[in-house]
C-alpha cells in the first residue's frame, strides 16, 4: 500500500511521522531556508509545529504534508495546505504554502508541488479558495506563485493593514464552479500599497 496521500511525477505527499522531526528541524534551522523569516526554529519548536500538522490533518482533512521525492525516497520539507486566522484582510482562509531544503532548490520542486496541492484542494477535497502567503522580497516564493498562473490586475493601495513596516505579503485564491476552476485572485498586501492579480 502506497504511503502517499498523493503524488507528482517526482514527488509524494503523505502525513508526518516522528522519524520527520529532525530533518525537518535542519530545514528549519538553516539560515538560507530562514532567512525571510524572523527567526530560526528550534528542535523544540518544529516538533510542536508538526504536531499542529497532524492536529490540522485530522480536523481539516489537510495540512502542510510532509514531501519526499519518488525515486530516492529522500524527505525535503513541506508543500501543502493550512488554515490561518491571524487578522488581515483575506483571513480566515486555506492558504497554500511550501519550506523545502535548500539542497533541493532549483529543481521546480516547490512549483510542482503547489500545482499539485490546488488540484488536490479543488478537486478532491472541494475547497473553493486558496490562498498563499510570502514577503514581497521572497523573489522565488513569488515566482512559484506566477508559475502556478497569478499574474498582476491592480493596485489597492487605498486600503489600510497595518502590518510589520517593510514586511508585505502576497496572496492569492481560486474560485471554483462545478467540475472546473474558474479564476485565479491574487494581491500583495501590506506596509507597502496593496496591489491585486487575477488569471483565468
Amino acid at each position: 500500500m502506497s504511503p502517499y496521500l498523493f503524488t507528482t511525477e517526482r514527488l509524494g505527499f503523505r502525513t508526518w511521522t516522528d522519524e520527520d522531526l529532525p530533518a525537518m528541524a535542519a530545514i528549519n534551522g538553516d539560515p538560507a531556508v530562514m532567512r525571510h523569516f524572523p527567526a530560526l526554529q528550534t528542535m523544540a519548536e518544529t516538533a510542536a509545529a508538526l504536531q499542529r500538522f497532524r492536529n490540522m490533518y485530522a480536523e481539516k482533512g489537510y495540512c502542510f504534508y510532509a514531501v519526499e521525492t519518488l525515486n530516492e525516497k529522500q524527505f525535503i520539507g513541506f508543500i501543502g495546505l493550512s488554515w490561518i486566522t491571524y487578522e488581515a484582510p483575506f483571513t480566515p482562509c486555506t492558504e497554500i504554502g511550501w519550506r523545502l531544503s535548500a539542497a533541493s532548490w532549483g529543481k521546480g520542486y516547490a512549483t510542482e508541488g503547489a500545482k499539485r496541492c490546488l488540484e488536490h484542494a479543488f478537486h478532491t477535497l472541494k475547497l473553493d479558495n486558496i490562498k498563499a502567503v510570502a514577503p514581497l522580497v521572497n523573489e522565488p516564493s513569488i515566482r512559484v506563485m506566477q508559475k502556478s498562473g497569478m499574474k498582476p490586475l491592480l493596485n489597492l493601495s487605498i486600503l489600510c493593514w497595518p502590518a510589520v513596516p517593510g514586511y508585505s505579503l502576497a496572496f492569492a485564491t481560486r474560485q471554483t464552479g462545478p467540475g472546473s476552476v474558474k479564476g485565479m485572485v491574487c494581491a500583495m498586501v501590506g506596509y507597502r500599497p496593496y496591489i491585486a492579480a487575477s488569471c483565468d
